[in-house]
């Protein structure tokens, strides 16, 4: 069994009279890539600022690799990377003055080779008020991954980043992760986190709504399957077009959508029903649902029960 590295029990966090985190608790193994999961405001960046000791929590029990973060820094600071929504640090450093300064920090050989890596090499000399957002997110990313800490925090990775970036970042997560280790996830994107977590929580009001594998969450809930339908003539489209276990229709653009209880059952209506009608099928998509389908519908199902009187 994987060993675990991040415990969390019963945390709660509190501005004033306002309640950021209520009462969650979940684990983190070995080598895991673990996602955090809500919208602004759910408490992610409570969650892990307590983590990484830069806050501390009003209640409940945090523990890194068997550290307290908030009573052991000095443990703490060479077993984690951090990379924060904004950086902090001196407009006028430069990418290679950052990488020397932080790898001496830390006490390891400076490393070039990640300025390489995540594109920044043409820019070791540029000021970081000089650096395009997506270059700033990058200079981060390699700063909080210099030292190869075990555990690695990435808060809104690719935000600002354009596709060949992110999917560097995704690489590099990757690798990371099969090397062992450890990285927490927080993130908007939903496409992300299905692609990149082995499990997830998601955060909504302060409290986990939902935790799991993203397969065990989108299997939960109203399980509908997404078919997708595209024919010559259209003439799924036309009103009162009704196929059995279909609980929801959606015309758009050229295509017919079913939600479907029952997949095989309603595409075999549905290829039967254009055979009948001689309009050939131009194109067939079955998809389970998404992660983000199943996240709006676990914020719909919260907002709610709050709405209730």
């Amino acid at each position: 069994m994987s060993e675990t590295v991040i415990q969390v029990n019963h945390f709660r966090k509190q501005y004033g009279s306002v309640i950021a985190v209520e009462d969650i608790s979940f684990e983190v193994n070995q080598g895991e890539i673990f996602g955090l999961l809500g919208p602004n405001g759910a408490g992610k960046t409570s969650t892990l600022e307590c983590l990484e000791g830069l806050r501390q929590p009003d209640g409940g029990s945090l523990r890194i690799l068997g550290i307290d973060p908030v009573r052991q820094p000095a443990r703490l600071k060479n077993l984690i990377g951090v990379q924060l929504q904004s950086s902090g640090l001196p407009g006028s450093m430069t990418p290679h003055e950052a990488i020397q300064f932080f790898c001496a920090y830390h006490g390891v050989a400076p490393r070039y080779d990640l300025l390489e890596r995540l594109g920044l090499q043409e820019k070791q000399n540029t000021q970081f008020s000089g650096l395009s957002t997506g270059q700033q997110r990058r200079l981060a990313l390699a700063l909080a991954m210099a030292h190869r800490p075990p555990v690695i925090f990435l808060d809104e990775p690719t935000a600002g980043l354009d596709v060949p970036s992110r999917i560097e970042l995704h690489s590099l997560m990757s690798e990371l992760q099969a090397e062992g280790t450890t990285i927490i996830l927080a993130t908007h994107d939903m496409a992300e986190a299905e692609k990149m977590a082995h499990r997830v929580a998601i955060l909504l009001r302060g409290k986990i709504a939902a935790a799991g594998t993203p397969a065990q969450l989108t299997a939960t809930g109203q399980r509908l399957t997404k078919i997708s339908v595209s024919s010559e003539a259209s003439c799924l489209s036309v009103n009162g077009t009704g196929f059995p276990a279909v609980n929801q229709r959606v015309v758009k653009d050229d295509y017919s959508i079913f939600y479907s209880t029952n997949p095989g059952q309603t595409v075999s209506a549905i290829l039967s029903y254009l055979e009948n009608h001689h309009d050939p099928l131009v194109d067939l998509r079955v998809e389970r649902p998404s992660l983000e389908e199943r996240f709006l519908e676990i914020t719909s199902s919260v907002a709610k029960i709050g709405a209730q009187p």
